[in-house]
C-alpha cells in the first residue's frame, strides 16, 4: 500500500519529550489525544508511563503542518461539543487561542448565492432531521440504521441533509446506529489558531514519549503485561493501556495479543467500521466566500460536495471535503491524491466556473484511510453494535485498558472524545494499581498463619 499524501507533511509543532522510565507503572500504546491525556493523568496520580508512538510524531489523527507560512491541520480541525469538551474547557484555562465557530455559512444554489427562503428551507430541513434522529422516539425499539430516521417532509433538501449526516457519521447513515447518533451537545463548536494538531502537541510537552516505536506484541499471559515493540525488545509494566485506533487493532497479523484477548472483547473491537472524512486542502485566495471559518453548501449542480470550510482562520485555505463514497469511488478506480485534485477542480467548475479558478491550488490531500496507524478517520458502530463503545472500557485481566474515541459515546470520532477517554482510563488504571499496592502491602503485614507451616522442619 502505498503512503498517504499528508504523511510527507511534517509537523508544525514539535515538543521536547523526555525519556522512558526503566521499569515505568503502566505502557501506553498511541501518542494521539488519548494516549496523552492518560499519560499526564497517570503521572499527575503519581505513576511512572512508558508511551510508545508509532510515527515519528505525536497527536496521531490530530495534525497540523505549515503551508505557505500557515498553520493548516491535515487530520482533527473542528472542538466540537464545547460545553462537553475538556480540551475547550482546558484550552481556556490555559490561554490558548480558541474561538467559537461561526453560526452563518453560505448556501449556493447552482452558479448563485441562495435566496432567503431557500437559506432558511435549508436551516428548517437540517432541523428537523436533528430532531428526528437524536431523539428519544426513535431510540425507544430495537437499533436501525439512521436513515430509518430521517423524517418525511424535508421536501428538496432531503437529499442534501442525507449527504452532509453521511460526511459527519463517517459512512452513509443506512450503515450507521440509531442508537448511537450524535445528540445535539455536538453544537457550540470552536477552532483554534495555529492549529488543533499543535495545541496537542503542546500538551505532550516533556512526556515520556518514544517515537517510532510501533508496539506488535501485548503478552499477558503472566504477572503484569509486556509489551514487544517492533526492531527495539519488550518493555514490561503492572498494565497497559492500548489507544490505537479500532481498525489498527483489528489486524491481528500486526498487533496481536498473547493470549487471544475474550471472544466479547475481540467481537467489540472487530465490529467496528471505518469512518471516512478526508480534507482536501485548497488555498485559493479569490474564492467567492467571505467571512472566516464558514461552511459553504454547494448545491444544485450535477455534483454535489458534501462539506466545504471556507476561509480557515481568515486565510486564504479552504477544506474540499471527501466522504465515504466518493473516496471509495477514488480507490476504486486507483486515482490517487490527483484524482481528489482533479475530482475536486471538476466539482468547484460545475458550482464557479472554471474562470473563478485561475488562482486555485491544492497543496495537500489527506488520505487517513491508507494511514497504516489509523485506517480510518474515525470509528464508526454499525446497526446493532451500539454495546460495543462501553464493553471496551471494562478492564481485561485487570491488566489491560482501551481508551480513544471509539469509546466514547457523548463526543464519538473527536479528539475532544479520545482526550476525555484517556482521562477516564487513566483514573481507572490508578484505582486499580492503588488498590493492588494496599492489598499487597496488607497481606506482607499480616503474621502467617501458624498452621501454614505444617510439615515444615
Amino acid at each position: 500500500m502505498r503512503a498517504p499524501d499528508h504523511a510527507r507533511f511534517r509537523p508544525h509543532t514539535v515538543p521536547p519529550l523526555a525519556p522512558l522510565p526503566r521499569e515505568p507503572d503502566v505502557v501506553v500504546v498511541g501518542a494521539g489525544a488519548a494516549g496523552i491525556a492518560a499519560a499526564r493523568r497517570l503521572r499527575a496520580r503519581g505513576l511512572s508511563v512508558a508511551v510508545l508512538e508509532a510515527r515519528d510524531r505525536v497527536g496521531g489523527r490530530t495534525f497540523t503542518t505549515t503551508l505557505r507560512g500557515h498553520a493548516v491541520d491535515l487530520g482533527a480541525h473542528w472542538l466540537h461539543a464545547g460545553p462537553i469538551n475538556p480540551l475547550v474547557a482546558f484550552g481556556v484555562a490555559r490561554g490558548e487561542p480558541l474561538r467559537r465557530a461561526a453560526q452563518e455559512s453560505h448556501l449556493m444554489v447552482g452558479r448563485r448565492k441562495g435566496r432567503p427562503d431557500e437559506a432558511a428551507a435549508y436551516g428548517r430541513a437540517f432541523a428537523l432531521a436533528d430532531r428526528a434522529m437524536t431523539g428519544g422516539a426513535g431510540r425507544d425499539g430495537p437499533d436501525r440504521p439512521a436513515a430509518f430516521a430521517l423524517p418525511p417532509g424535508l421536501g428538496p433538501w432531503g437529499r442534501r441533509v442525507a449527504l452532509v449526516h453521511g460526511l459527519v457519521s463517517g459512512r452513509p447513515l443506512a450503515e450507521v446506529s440509531l442508537h448511537d447518533f450524535p445528540s445535539m451537545e455536538y453544537g457550540d463548536n470552536f477552532f483554534i489558531a495555529g492549529g488543533y494538531g499543535a495545541y496537542l502537541a503542546r500538551l505532550a510537552r516533556a512526556l515520556p514519549i518514544t517515537l517510532g516505536a510501533p508496539v506488535r506484541v501485548i503478552d499477558w499471559s503472566g504477572a503484569g503485561v509486556a509489551v514487544d515493540v517492533g526492531g527495539r525488545g519488550r518493555i514490561r509494566a503492572r498494565a497497559v493501556l492500548v489507544t490505537a485506533p479500532m481498525m489498527v487493532l483489528q489486524d491481528e497479523a500486526a498487533f496481536r495479543f498473547s493470549p487471544p484477548l475474550p471472544p466479547g472483547i475481540r467481537a467489540a473491537i472487530d465490529g467496528f467500521l471505518p469512518g471516512i472524512y478526508e480534507h482536501v486542502v485548497l488555498h485559493w485566495p479569490s474564492a467567492p466566500f467571505r467571512g472566516r471559518d464558514r461552511l459553504a453548501g454547494l448545491t444544485g449542480g450535477r455534483r454535489q460536495p458534501p462539506g466545504l470550510l471556507t476561509r480557515v482562520d481568515g486565510t486564504a485555505f479552504h477544506y474540499f471535503e471527501l466522504d465515504r463514497p466518493m473516496t471509495a469511488a477514488l480507490d476504486a478506480a486507483g486515482a490517487g491524491p490527483d484524482g481528489a485534485r482533479r475530482l475536486t477542480r471538476a466539482v468547484l467548475t460545475d458550482h464557479v466556473g472554471s474562470g473563478r479558478l485561475g488562482d486555485l491550488a491544492i497543496p495537500a490531500v489527506s488520505e487517513w484511510r491508507l494511514d497504516p496507524w489509523s485506517r480510518g478517520s474515525w470509528a464508526v458502530v454499525p446497526p446493532g453494535h451500539a454495546p460495543a463503545r462501553d464493553a471496551l472500557k471494562e478492564p481485561v485481566g485487570e491488566r489491560i485498558w482501551f481508551a480513544g474515541e471509539a469509546l466514547s459515546r457523548r463526543q464519538w470520532g473527536t479528539a475532544g472524545g479520545a482526550y476525555e477517554e484517556g482521562e477516564r482510563a487513566a483514573e481507572a488504571i490508578a484505582a486499580a494499581l492503588a488498590g493492588s499496592r494496599a492489598g499487597e502491602a496488607k497481606r506482607a503485614r499480616e503474621p502467617r498463619d501458624p498452621l501454614s507451616r505444617a510439615g515444615e522442619g
